[in-house]
């Protein structure tokens, strides 16, 4: 039975930029539909205007055969529509319980807030579909993955029956992939909908029963699932077949270009560090890969990776010389290109245009007497946007631009030029195929050039796909190093998951990795 029908959805933005160009989108209950596409393709924005969010300039909306309007989530709340979002709203210092009721908390006396029954109601509803969360724990405290399954309960409670969730997966273990999963199954059988947007393709032939596929604001195709497999989906997605095999010789071409020596962060207030006398070495023409669960040091390392938090101890060299106290514009100056995790506000200005984005970090490239060459800046941005295929002229503003393309900006400004030292951290989070497998080709290109890479991502397909060594972190800790054989088998990514997740205390090092075949013995007879 059809429970959804969006109707020749159009959405404009400023300068002409069609979002949605009359869009059919149909759904029916009791499944799990996959929405696919590149960047800037419009999936999001539809969803958006679904929940609320943005209002469609044309089209309309039937929910159960009726024709609705949607001006807000709350609108969309009381059809008993929800929104898990890529990025969790939720409350750290809050508890679970009060994250969940809050703007519509069980009152006492029609005054006070009543905790208690709030706990009690957000218990029944974690026990009903097999949550493993406590309602009063805060939620600072939580993994990941129990963050996410707090803004599933979110929604239960405020009665969905359907859920929307925005890119699911791109921080969670393997482990925890299987438990969400494992958790939509079961919402599926007690009369949910489904609906995920995702760039991960194994995934939507893992979980959905449809998909559909959007590239430029439009439909271009829909499919059952079991009829369709990756390479066709892709090639759907942009207009092309795609490769996904990235070409990886490793060589080492020197020296250590970054090491960590004993490095430690402390958290005032707080017995564990955030970082926990880390030993870590990057040499030239070697992609050194940091996995781990966001919130266990990967934020601590790459800021001060980058010069933009002091540590309290140890040591952090650059080509051999301690740089510890410097600056990330002293940095800059002895060859460091940073790509941060954050791209809309530490990696980009996004009101400013693309042009000034561009030239932030070496506008004093482009003085003379004082005065910026608008003639060598025009030349120099027009050729970046081209090379690095840039989907904006120079002029416009880099916030109007979709999440791949602020990332090719970042990339263009950061990866042009003879850099000793690349901090990237999570550079492809959001992106789809296409800009993926760009970022990853200019990362290789980098290396190949003689720079050392320290790719942290706490996606861990990624680092296996395209870094030569991983270390592995958990609690601030490295708990893990070993090189990159490229196993993408699922034992592998669960025995890396396990140290991510601190299900394991014995250091893993290369020498326990001898072979993919001694991995499977050693994780066989350990798993029985």
């Amino acid at each position: 039975m059809q429970l959804l029908e969006m109707k020749g959805i159009t959405k404009l933005y400023a300068d002409d930029l069609v979002a949605n160009d009359s869009v059919d989108f149909s759904l029916e209950e009791r499944e799990i539909h996959a929405i696919v596409g590149e960047n800037g393709a419009g999936k999001t924005t539809l969803m958006k205007i679904l929940y609320g969010l943005e209002q469609p300039d044309s089209g309309s909306i039937l929910f159960r055969g009726v024709k609705k309007s949607i001006h807000s989530p709350l609108d969309a709340n009381r059809l008993g529509i929800g929104m898990v979002h890529q990025h969790f709203k939720l409350i750290p210092d809050f508890t679970v319980a009060e994250n969940v009721v809050l703007g519509i908390e069980p009152l006492r006396a029609k005054i006070f807030v009543d905790h208690v029954t709030a706990a009690r109601e957000i218990r029944r509803v974690i026990e009903s579909h097999g949550f493993s969360i406590d309602p009063n724990a805060r939620v600072r405290s939580l993994t990941v993955g129990q963050m996410q399954q707090v803004e599933i309960v979110k929604m239960l409670y405020r009665k969905a029956e359907l859920l929307i969730l925005d890119e699911p997966t791109s921080v969670l273990t393997e482990q925890e992939i299987d438990s969400l999963f494992s958790t939509l199954r079961s919402l599926r059988e007690d009369g949910k909908t489904c609906i995920i947007i995702t760039h991960k393709l194994q995934e939507v032939m893992d979980i959905s029963d449809r998909v559909t596929v959007m590239r430029k604001g439009g439909v271009v195709a829909v499919r059952s699932t079991s009829e369709v497999d990756k390479a066709e989906l892709s090639r759907l997605m942009v207009g092309k077949n795609m490769l996904f095999q990235l070409d990886r010789k490793y060589a080492a071409c020197g020296d250590s270009a970054l090491e960590f020596k004993d490095v430690t962060i402390r958290q005032r207030g707080s017995n564990r560090p955030l970082l926990d006398r880390v030993n870590l070495t990057v040499r030239s023409c070697e992609i050194v890969g940091v996995a781990g669960v966001s919130g266990n040091g990967l934020g601590e390392l790459e800021d001060s990776a980058a010069g933009l938090r002091r540590i309290d101890s140890g040591q952090i060299l650059f080509d051999g010389q301690d740089i510890s106290g410097l600056s990330t514009g002293e940095l800059r100056a002895r060859g460091l290109a940073y790509v941060p995790a954050d791209r809309l506000h530490r990696g980009s200005s996004l009101s400013s245009t693309v042009t000034e984005n561009l030239i932030v970090t070496n506008h004093h490239n482009f003085l003379r007497a004082g005065f910026l060459k608008s003639g060598k800046i025009r030349h120099y941005a027009t050729k970046l946007v081209e090379s690095f295929a840039i989907d904006g002229g120079p002029r416009i503003a880099i916030g109007t631009l979709s999440g791949g393309n602020i990332q090719k900006v970042i990339l263009a400004r950061e990866l042009t030029g003879e850099a000793k030292i690349v901090v990237v951290s999570e550079p492809t989070w959001g992106l789809d195929v296409a800009s993926s497998q760009f970022v990853y080709e200019k990362i290789l290109e980098m290396r190949s050039a003689g720079a050392g890479i320290l790719f942290i991502s706490s996606n861990l397909d990624e680092i296996i796909g395209i870094a030569d060594s991983i270390a592995v972190m958990y609690r601030g800790k490295v708990v893990g190093f070993l090189r990159n054989e490229q196993d993408q088998s699922k034992e592998f990514k669960e025995f890396i998951g396990e140290y991510m997740l601190g299900l394991r205390d014995d250091f893993v090092s290369p020498d326990d990795f001898v072979s993919r075949d001694d991995f499977a013995v050693r994780a066989k007879g350990e798993s029985s």
